[in-house]
C-alpha cells in the first residue's frame, strides 16, 4: 500500500542540542486526507514539517514522501506526467523575507513562478484569496502578503501540502474561504495536507485525522471516523477524554469546536513528561 507520507523510528536532534526534537515518530498519512497536528509551543511540529519538506536532513528513521526521500533531489522536481509538485511547504518566514518587502508588484511574483502556465487554478486563487495583481507588495499589510503568499505557494498543484501556521494573519472569511478549496483538492486529485495550526475556528470537521503531539512524541492521534463523537445535549465548550488506558475516543460539545479538545491536550502536556526515557 503506497501512502502520500511515510514515517517510521524518526529520531532528529539539531546540532548543539542535547535532547532530541523528535523522538520515535510513526506516522503514516492515506491519500486524500487532511492531517491537522496540535501541539504546544516547542512541541516539533515545525521540525516534523520541515524534514517531510526536505529542508533538514535526517539521519536516524525512515521518511518517504510519495514514495521518496524528502532530501533526494527527485523528490525536489515536479513531476513532468501530471505537472504535480511533490511537496509544497508554507510557512510564516515567507513574510519576513527582504524581497517580498520592496516595491515589486503581485503580478510580478505570480509570473515569476508559473502563472501564466497556470492561469486557470491562478485565477482560482486569486478570487478566492481576493488578491489584487496590481498590488505593491512594500504597501501591504501582514494579511494582505499571506493572501499573495499562498496564492503563489498553492498556484502548482502538489502531492503533499505541508502548511505551517500560514493561515494566522488570514481573516475568517479568507481563511474559510481557503480551507473549502484545499478540502476540495484532497477529494478531487491525489493529494493530502498536513497542517499545524493554533487556530482553530471552522476546523471541527474539516480534517480526517488529528495528532497530538508532545515535546517530540506523538502521544495521541484520532481518527474522524472511529474517535470524534458530537454530543448535542453538552455544554458548547465541553469535551470529554477517554481515559489514556483505554481507547482514544473524545466527545465534544454540540458546538463542534476543536478548540476545547486542544486546550484540554495542551494544558495536560504542562504536567507530563513526553520527551526521551518518559513513558
Amino acid at each position: 500500500m503506497s501512502f502520500a507520507a511515510e514515517i517510521k523510528k524518526l529520531t532528529y536532534k539539531f546540532p548543539q542540542c542535547d535532547e532530541p526534537s523528535l523522538w520515535n515518530i510513526n506516522l503514516e498519512l492515506g491519500w486524500n486526507t487532511r492531517t491537522l497536528i496540535v501541539g504546544s509551543n516547542g512541541a516539533g511540529k515545525s521540525t516534523l514539517l520541515k524534514l517531510l519538506s526536505g529542508k533538514n536532513l535526517c539521519l536516524t528513521g525512515h521518511i518517504r514522501v510519495n514514495g521518496l526521500d524528502p532530501f533526494s533531489p527527485h523528490s525536489m522536481h515536479q513531476n513532468e506526467a501530471d505537472d504535480c509538485q511533490i511537496t509544497t511547504y508554507l510557512g510564516t518566514e515567507w513574510c519576513h523575507m527582504t524581497i517580498i518587502n520592496r516595491d515589486i508588484g503581485v503580478q510580478e511574483l505570480l509570473d515569476s513562478v508559473g502563472f501564466q502556465h497556470h492561469r486557470a487554478r491562478g485565477e482560482i486563487l486569486i478570487d478566492i484569496l481576493d488578491v489584487d495583481v496590481r498590488w505593491r507588495m512594500h504597501r501591504l499589510s501582514d494579511g494582505q502578503k499571506r493572501r499573495v503568499q499562498l496564492t503563489m505557494g498553492l498556484l502548482k498543484p502538489w502531492r503533499l501540502l505541508l502548511l505551517d501556521e500560514v493561515t494566522v494573519d488570514l481573516d475568517v472569511v479568507a481563511r474559510s474561504r481557503l480551507l473549502t478549496f484545499l478540502h476540495q483538492e484532497t477529494c478531487e486529485r491525489r493529494c493530502s495536507i498536513l497542517y499545524a495550526t493554533h487556530i482553530f475556528d471552522g476546523l471541527a470537521e474539516w480534517p480526517d485525522t488529528v495528532i497530538h503531539l508532545c515535546k517530540g512524541r506523538i502521544v495521541r492521534q484520532l481518527s474522524y471516523a472511529n474517535d470524534v463523537k458530537f454530543d448535542p445535549a453538552a455544554p458548547v465548550q465541553s469535551v470529554s477524554l477517554s481515559p489514556p488506558s483505554s481507547d482514544n475516543s473524545v466527545t465534544l460539545g454540540y458546538a463542534k469546536s476543536l478548540h476545547p479538545l486542544a486546550v484540554a491536550w495542551l494544558t495536560n502536556d504542562e504536567f507530563k513528561t513526553c520527551g526521551p526515557g518518559s513513558n
